[in-house]
Order: structure tokens, then sequence, then C-alpha cells
């Protein structure tokens, strides 16, 4: 079993669709990520009618990842719905995208899973070529 098989499984755990309750829906978009230490960290989608409390996934998995190790490198990510990421489909949106460069600039080099089947991945920093961070290092 390869790494992206290792983190499609684990984030897979996570994908059941669940109503909390009539604000709040959770599980539907489910991600993992292997940090630079080689563990991997799970997260999940969780919406609120307020907007604010919004987390995707790749935000919850970072989120875990920090808080349970201390940690801020990511070596490797997948995110998707209810099917392994096909295509271009799995690339974390904007906010997920200077999230996970704040944590660490060193997460440019992120691989990001885009197309399970063929193992075609891209770089975080091949999503955000010219980070506004990097001028203030």
């Amino acid at each position: 079993m390869d790494i992206w098989q290792k983190l499609y499984e684990a984030a897979k755990k996570q994908y059941r669709p669940t109503e909390v309750n009539e604000f709040i829906y959770a599980h539907h978009v489910v991600s993992a990520l292997e940090a630079e230490n080689g563990d991997i960290y799970t997260g999940f989608c969780i919406e609120g009618l307020c907007g604010t409390m919004n987390l995707c996934a790749e935000r919850t998995a970072a989120l875990n990842m920090y808080l349970n190790s201390d940690q801020t490198k990511i070596k490797r990510l997948i995110a998707f719905r209810d099917e392994a990421p096909v295509g271009i489909t799995g690339m974390p949106c904007g906010v997920c995208r200077e999230f996970l460069m704040q944590l660490s600039s060193e997460n440019e080099n992120t691989e990001i899973m885009v197309d399970y089947d063929n193992r075609e991945s891209v770089t975080l920093k091949e999503l955000l070529p010219k980070w506004w961070g990097h001028m203030r290092e």
C-alpha cells in the first residue's frame, strides 16, 4: 500500500455526511495529510449557517496535526467528497491554500493529490506561485 492509499483510506473513514442539527452539517468533505514526521492526520468539513463557523477538511486536518503534535509541515495531502479525486478535483480552496502557507512557508512543497487513479499531484507552490508571505521573509 503506497502513502496515497494510506491517506485515502484514513480520510475515507471520516466520510459520513451528517446533519449535526438544523444549523450544522459535517463530514461531507474529508481530508488526510502526512506530516513531516510521517504521521497521518485527518479532518472533515464542518459548516454552520452563521458562515463564520465553516472549516474545510484540509484546515481541520492541519489543525488536528498542530494541536496533537505541534507540527506545521505537511508532506502530502488528499481531500475529497464521496470518491477519491479525479482529473483536477481535490484541490484546496483559496482560504485553505493561504492557511497551509501561513502554517509553514515550507508547505509550498506539499504534494496535493488531484487525480488519485493516476497518482497525479501538484504542489502548493504551483497553486500559489507568487505567495505574498515570501516578501516578508
